[in-house]
């Protein structure tokens, strides 16, 4: 016996399928220990290589998911060799008898991973009949988990460009946003349906993102599609509706506000992808820009000190943008 084999094969093996389970099945605990550092070197990596370059950048998404598969493979793989050479015995080939090298020890642990096995090699107890077994039953697991996570993932990824879209599409920059509202005629009209609709849609992000933290590092190369510049143009429009525009044009409060919450839901998911709020505030909103389209506005003091008790949220979001390679909004002057 090799206990130091035994030992070592079966610690790769727990820590891979803690990380496995992590990450694909438990939708409250984000990437798993090993997935998510994986991930963060990746797309720091990355970053220091590309320059911030957006079509460089735009890789970054698959290649992570592929590398995290790859990893989980190589690990299962390395794990169940180690434990198969904790016995020089363990597997005999079927050829001349004579004990498996650490060459037959990957060939056979990778045919009995992901096929019943050709028969070159075989277990020469019932012990090892069972932790074949179990090789091949954690393969099986493996792709199972492995195809449900890439086409989950994939699916949020479109969701997530889609709810840019939807938000740059009525304005790439907050006061847009609010202009796209006002009808001229002293309210705001129309604006009921697209705020349900974006903050349900982020609602949704926010808990794909808590879920799979992978998605955060989907660059999109047009940052009309990219959910780090979307959000804090929502959530920047939402300020200057709640506290930038006269009370009485205001939007729907419990609109506004059930708005607010959804950023809220999606702000609690960037410690699970390792992203600090920015260290300064970011410039606020121009209400000027407002009051050229004759949007009654606030005082621009009474609006000052409500975007100052707003600052620890407004440098979460200017994090959220710099963490993805982007500037602040708005998309352009």
């Amino acid at each position: 016996m090799q206990p130091m084999y035994l030992a070592v094969g079966t610690v790769v093996l727990v820590a891979v399928v803690v990380d496995i389970l992590w990450t694909t099945l438990w939708v409250d605990g984000g990437s798993g220990p090993l997935s998510a550092r994986l991930t963060t070197w990746t797309w720091r990596g990355l970053r220091a290589m590309s320059g911030d370059r957006s079509k460089a950048l735009s890789i970054a998404g698959p290649l992570i998911l592929a590398l995290t598969l790859a990893m989980w493979i190589a690990l299962l793989w390395l794990g169940w060799t180690f434990l198969f050479a904790g016995s020089e015995i363990a597997l005999i080939s079927t050829q001349t008898g004579r004990p498996a090298d650490w060459a037959g020890r990957f060939y056979y642990v990778a045919y009995t991973m992901f096929t019943s096995g050709n028969g070159d090699y075989t277990p020469t107890t019932s012990t090892w009949e069972i932790a074949s077994s179990f090789t091949t039953a954690t393969g099986m697991a493996f792709v199972t988990l492995g195809v449900s996570y890439v086409l989950t993932v994939l699916g949020a990824v479109s969701e997530k460009r889609s709810f840019a879209s939807g938000v740059t599409g009525l304005g790439e920059r907050s006061e847009a946003f609010v202009r796209a509202g006002w009808n001229g005629d002293e309210e705001f009209r129309g604006l009921d349906l697209p705020l349900e609709s974006l903050s349900t849609q982020l609602s949704l992000l926010a808990d794909q993102h808590k879920a799979y933290p992978i998605l955060h590092y989907y660059h999109s190369e047009q940052a009309s599609r990219a959910s780090a510049m979307a959000v804090p143009i929502f959530d920047e429009a939402l300020t200057i509706f709640r506290h930038g525009v006269a009370d009485d044009v205001q939007p729907n409060p419990t609109l506004v506000e059930n708005a607010r919450s959804s950023v809220d839901s999606y702000l609690d998911t960037l410690e699970t992808a390792f992203i600090d709020p920015a260290d300064e505030v970011p410039p606020r909103p121009a209400l000027d820009r407002l009051q050229d389209d004759n949007i009654p506005t606030a005082r621009d003091d009474v609006f000052d000190d409500a975007v100052a008790d707003l600052s620890a949220r407004r440098r979460k979001l200017l994090g959220i943008a710099r963490a993805d390679a982007w500037y602040w909004p708005p998309l352009e002057e």
